[in-house]
């Protein structure tokens, strides 16, 4: 049992003992309560598969994982309360997935679906028809920003209040526990009044959070469902047997009349939601009404909100409640909106009403909760205020729930305000004081600094559930993620305490703080939140005090001393490379966590830790589980107490970055993001329309790497592979002449270079703070060269790289078109936010290589446009005439539109361009210039050449232009001249899916675009998703017992137009992919090119430092096909299909157990398993024939004609 008094308890909690006891007996003596910690995720995806026949399903972040666990449910064979398996479909789009939804409602289906943001408006034509044909159905809503100025994948009640007029009912929930209980009501509500719901919960902050919930099993659910009712649904279904017509076309003689015939239904609605929330409550215990107030009953200051904003208002009351006569209103259906049961939940002495959106209507008079609200209480001379908070996610703390109380105790409040921004250009922001600790007495809060991929997120949410199975706590965790991908930041919040925890907002004051990467002790004030004698861990290979008195910044040596924290350190990184986990240490720090916080007896959380890494890793194989026991095993025999002097709150402070010649962009905007101090910019400082200059990432330098390569010039062929190869442009060759040499550092060491007519030296360089330590250049160099090295000892390379930077760029000594020579050009793409080792960025570098200062970008939504394009950091960046990539997003779904858009703008107006100047060699406005206006017009659409003429062209212009009128014009769009290399870039999710009635439509144009489709076989982005690009056997999110049919074949469909160039690449075979690009970019029409991208979520058994090895034998063995459809073949009577790869060989299994995607089909269902991976198998060999035909159709036409 657990032990009450554990000496390590923390006084927070030890003040609480006799309130935990009688936590540990109520649960134990109410057994029909089963508590559990659970995202918000999880509680809606429980009872959505517990209340459905069917779920059609599609990937958006922040709801994927509701449709990943109805998936895996699924496939495990768990049944509903209906005692069914539920049938779980993913469609190609949300679009889809609302369309067969319809069709299964019409049928008389009982049907749910997840979605958020563009997700649910991409849905919103379905549902104004669902609603209309009054069909029952809940769609169950992460609820998202909607995408403006720019993508947010964070939460808010944008998209939700985009669909307000659709007809659906809408139900808000405010907390987990909220989202388990109303998920019921809204069924209920659904199926008893015929009107469709969104129930609907802010994304990340709900949907991702995990608290201690009280779940209702299935055989209570059951009991809530009248069978009667049920039937009847079934019996509306479209049925041959008892035949009807719906969905018809109406004329205006009658279609008004049936819109209103649907209000009866609408006005008794709010009353059978009530009656839900009634019935509900009686098997939970827990009552809800449409409208909950909370606070003093004679309050005379109400606000009214919907969400979880209303916890940290609801915390503010328990604190100031009574005294300040304040009050909350929770708004809980917000459509219907009834005003009856608003105005009876109103106190009688409410004077002043503020009402909180986490919305903004642009151009209206306020927000849409605010007008409804206003129209309710217009009669009753109540003063109503709006404000906005909360947008994207922007954490709502107690300190601004304090603020809008306080604006509603001024004489004269401010109305349309917004609450936690500084607005210095409208100033209609309210000033907000200094954060309250307002979180319930005997909560200890614990933050944990971890890095993206090493597994903290992950061994934290393992804690939350040992803790609350195991104890009579209560746990509440949430996850900042950085805009980075894997190797990014991530800080988890967790928080424990005898007492029910509906915290939303990030901790402010921290009993536990943990900081598992050194490079995060120089970037960002780990120690701002902790509380005074609070417990501070850091990993660090500085085990005595002499080191990290050297190391440690003297801000955090100051902040140690001044809030006498308990110190401690461990080299969890070296105990991780011990026992063979290779930089995972999130175990490792979760067995230290254990140990020091008392939160748990040592040896009993240590035991369960075990258990926790048998059930996450297992799957993954008995070794990876044994190398986890063992690094917790090590773990806390190598914690050190550090005994700092008191001296340390004397340290000498760094000096301050010297920022005055930085640009402002970076100054302003950059820096302060940097260091999370994002939330303190004004306004001003933001450049309007979310645009960024190019080449910001630059300044990032995270030096997250444990190690980078280190150059040994003895062997190098000067081959430039690893620069070819690198995910983020860290490692270049450079040039430099005799002059140059004498002025590098001491440790610049070069060799004579190969290949050039001048005396010039070689050197390979890397960056090691930009490095992320991936290792594949290493293991691609094929003489060794390069030995990845602690980054510690690397730091006498950074002088080195600023160095090689200031050289000149020597990229004409080499053709460019060469695997040596692209490497000597300027990747305009460098020090992405990819993964270590992605395997999508190499294409992309490369491209830029060849073609980036003339490059325009359409890129899909996806993996490739938040490593490429995530505010402020844009890896793009310019060449030395300040020439680059122009780079846009629009959505997921238009990209193909997108991309063509531009390239029909762009060609528009250079065809105006061409108007002109043919007007002036007629007129003959400048003798000198008509010879290159001739020649510029003989080769308008050639890359190249009408680079080239375009300099001599602006040249010269630039001393006539203001001659003459017409030349003057010409000279106004003289960026024209250089033809624009169009590229369109995503992902299989995009091209595969979701954007291929668009894709299609493009390259079946004949427009001169190029296509990039970067192949990872699943949805990247949003967690691993299954994609028509899966393959067969494949383990995907939406794919739980591996995907059932064969890859979709995008290449060869797009060879049937006949005047689309089409390749088929990976970046094992170099000569081929930059054959390909170049022929790509030269055919005067659509191009698409498919390159193989591996990446985390394949589970490469080694590591994705291995991910070229594993192209090659995913070449070798046929798995991924190498070919070439060029038009221009066909021209010239050749074949303009060429298969580039050999006929199959190798072990394909062997390629299969290297990727955990396929392995773990074999360990989980292991006759599917061998079944699928025969299919697979059959498959490839199948497709290889097919090329093969392809290959020789032509020779055999051309042979029978000539008979």
């Amino acid at each position: 049992m657990y032990s009450l008094v554990s000496k390590n308890l923390p006084k927070s909690i030890e003040r609480s003992k006799k309130e935990l006891l009688r936590q540990f007996i109520r649960k134990l003596a109410n057994k029909t309560k089963l508590s559990h910690p659970m995202d918000g995720n999880t509680a809606a995806a429980h009872i959505a598969y517990g209340l459905s026949d069917q779920a059609f399903i599609y990937p958006i972040t922040p709801s994927s994982p509701m449709g990943e666990l109805a998936d895996m449910w699924s496939a495990q064979g768990k049944k509903n309360a209906f005692g069914r398996v539920v049938d779980v479909t993913e469609m190609q789009a949300e679009g889809g997935a609302a369309g067969a939804l319809h069709g299964s409602l019409s049928a008389g289906g009982l049907s749910t679906t997840f979605t958020a943001s563009q997700g649910l408006l991409l849905m919103l034509p379905n549902m104004f028809k669902i609603s209309g044909e009054l069909l029952p159905t809940v769609f169950h809503v992460a609820a998202r920003a909607v995408a403006g100025q720019a993508l947010s994948i964070f939460g808010d009640h944008s998209d939700v209040m985009a669909c307000r007029t659709s007809g659906f009912a809408f139900l808000s929930s405010g907390s987990v526990q909220e989202i388990m209980d109303l998920a019921i009501v809204a069924h209920i509500a659904s199926m008893e009044s015929s009107i469709p719901f969104c129930h609907f919960f802010e994304g990340f902050r709900l949907s991702h959070e995990i608290n201690t919930i009280e779940t209702v099993p299935y055989d209570q659910l059951h009991q809530l469902i009248d069978k009667d009712l049920i039937e009847k649904i079934r019996k509306r279904g479209l049925n041959p047997e008892f035949p009807h017509m719906r969905g018809t076309s109406q004329g205006p003689d009658v279609y008004f009349q049936l819109v209103e015939s649907a209000n009866k239904y609408y006005d008794n609605l709010a009353e059978k939601v009530q009656d839900a929330m009634n019935r509900v409550a009686k098997i939970t215990g827990r009552q809800y009404n449409l409208f909950d107030y909370v606070g003093a009953k004679d309050a005379e200051r109400v606000i009214v909100v919907m969400g979880s904003g209303a916890s940290p208002i609801e915390e503010v009351i328990a604190k100031f409640g009574e005294k300040e006569k304040i009050g909350l209103i929770k708004c809980r259906l917000y459509r219907p909106f009834s005003k009856k049961h608003l105005l009876e939940a109103l106190p009688k002495n409410v004077k002043r009403i503020c009402v909180l959106d986490r919305t903004k209507e642009p151009g209206a008079l306020g927000e849409p909760l605010y007008l409804d609200v206003s129209a309710a209480v217009k009669e009753l001379g109540i003063e109503v205020y709006g404000g906005r908070y909360g947008l994207g996610s922007k954490d709502f703390t107690p300190a601004m729930a304090l603020s809008v109380y306080e604006n509603l105790n001024q004489l004269k409040p401010m109305n349309n305000f917004s609450v936690g921004i500084e607005d210095d250009v409208t100033f209609k922001s309210l000033k907000v004081g200094e954060e309250i600790d307002t979180v319930p007495e005997g909560t200890q809060q614990c933050m944990f600094w971890g890095m993206g991929s090493d597994g903290t997120v992950g061994a934290n949410k393992n804690a939350i559930k040992i803790i609350a199975d195991n104890t009579p706590l209560y746990g509440q965790g949430y996850f900042y993620y950085s805009a980075h991908k894997s190797g990014g930041l991530s800080v988890s919040h967790l928080r424990f305490g005898p007492n029910k925890i509906d915290s939303p907002y990030l901790i402010q004051n921290a009993d536990y703080i943990a900081c598992h990467n050194t490079a995060y002790i120089h970037k960002y004030d780990i120690l701002d939140k902790a509380k005074k004698g609070s417990i501070f861990v850091l990993n660090s290979p500085w085990n005595s005090l002499e080191e990290l008195d050297k190391q440690l910044p003297g801000s955090m040596k100051r902040k140690i001393a001044e809030k006498n924290l308990k110190f401690y350190n461990i080299d969890a990184n070296s105990i991780a490379n011990q026992v063979g986990l290779s930089g995972r240490i999130n175990m490792i720090m979760q067995a230290v966590f254990f140990h020091l916080s008392g939160v748990l007896p040592s040896e009993k959380a240590i035991k369960l830790l075990k258990e926790a890494i048998v059930k996450e890793y297992g799957k993954k194989g008995q070794d990876i589980v044994n190398m986890n026991h063992k690094g917790v095993d090590h773990s806390i025999s190598n914690i050190h107490e550090i005994k700092y002097p008191k001296e340390w709150t004397k340290a000498v402070l760094e000096e301050k970055e010297d920022m005055k010649d930085l640009p402002d962009f970076i100054r302003d905007v950059m820096k302060p993001m940097a260091r999370l101090d994002g939330d303190k910019i004004s306004i001003s400082k933001l450049p309007e329309g979310g645009f960024v200059p190019l080449g910001t990432s630059q300044y990032d330098k995270r030096g997250i790497a444990e190690k980078v390569p280190k150059w040994d010039p003895t062997n190098c062929t000067q081959c430039n592979f690893c620069s070819f190869v690198c995910p983020h442009a860290v490692i270049r060759p450079f040039l430099l002449n005799a002059e140059e040499k004498s002025k590098s550092p001491n440790n610049f060491q070069t060799v004579k270079a190969n290949g050039v007519k001048e005396d010039l030296q070689f050197r390979i360089q890397v960056s090691p703070l930009d490095c992320t330590g991936c290792g594949l250049c290493a293991n691609t160099c094929p003489e060794h060269c390069l030995t990845m090295t602690p980054l510690l000892e690397m730091q006498n390379q950074i002088p080195n790289w600023n160095f090689a930077m200031k050289l000149p760029v020597r990229d004409d000594l080499f053709k460019r078109e060469s695997i040596k020579g692209s490497q000597f050009q300027k990747p305009l793409l460098e020090f992405s936010g990819a993964c270590g080792g992605c395997g999508e960025t190499p294409y992309v570098k490369l491209i830029t290589q060849l073609f980036g200062e003339q490059m325009v970008v359409a890129n899909a939504t996806g993996c490739s446009s938040i490593w490429g394009g995530s505010y402020p950091n844009c890896p793009y960046t310019t060449n030395k005439e300040g020439h680059g990539p122009a780079w846009g997003n629009s959505l997921f779904e238009d990209n193909a539109e997108y991309g063509l858009g531009m390239a029909k703008a762009i060609q528009n107006q250079r065809n105006g361009l061409a108007e002109l100047v043919e007007k002036a060699i007629k007129s003959n406005a400048d003798p000198e210039l008509n010879s290159l206006f001739k020649e510029w017009i003989e080769n308008f659409n050639e890359l190249r050449k009408s680079k080239e003429l375009s300099g001599k062209i602006k040249e010269k212009l630039s001393k006539n232009f203001y001659k003459n009128e017409l030349l003057g014009e010409i000279y106004k769009k003289r960026d024209l001249f250089s033809k624009r290399s169009q590229w369109i870039i995503g992902g299989d999710g995009w091209a595969y899916d979701i954007g291929y009635g668009g894709l299609d439509h493009v390259i079946a144009s004949g427009e001169d675009v190029n296509v990039l489709v970067l192949d990872t076989e699943v949805y990247s982005n949003t967690g691993g998703q299954s994609s028509k690009s899966t393959p067969r056997s494949g383990v995907a999110k939406f794919a739980a017992k591996g995907k059932n049919t064969r890859k979709k074949d995008l290449g060869l469909m797009a060879t049937t137009y006949g005047n689309v160039y089409v390749a088929s690449v990976s970046l094992s075979n170099m000569k081929h992919l930059l054959k390909c690009l170049v022929e790509a970019e030269n055919w005067k029409g659509p191009s698409l090119i498919i390159a193989y991208a591996p990446c985390i979520e394949h589970g490469i058994r080694a590591g994705m430092i291995t991910q070229l090895k594993e192209q090659e034998l995913a070449v070798k063995t046929g798995y991924w096909s190498l070919f070439h459809f060029d038009p221009k073949l066909e021209q010239s009577g050749k074949n303009p299909f060429v298969l580039d790869s050999r006929k199959p060989s190798g072990n394909l299994l062997e390629l299969l157990k290297h990727e955990t995607r396929f392995a773990s089909l074999m360990s989980t269902f292991p006759e599917e398993a061998k079944i699928k991976h025969k299919q697979l198998q059959d498959d490839i060999l199948k497709r290889y024939e097919t090329y093969v035909r392809l290959s020789q159709k032509f020779e055999a036409k051309k042979n029978k004609k000539k008979k």
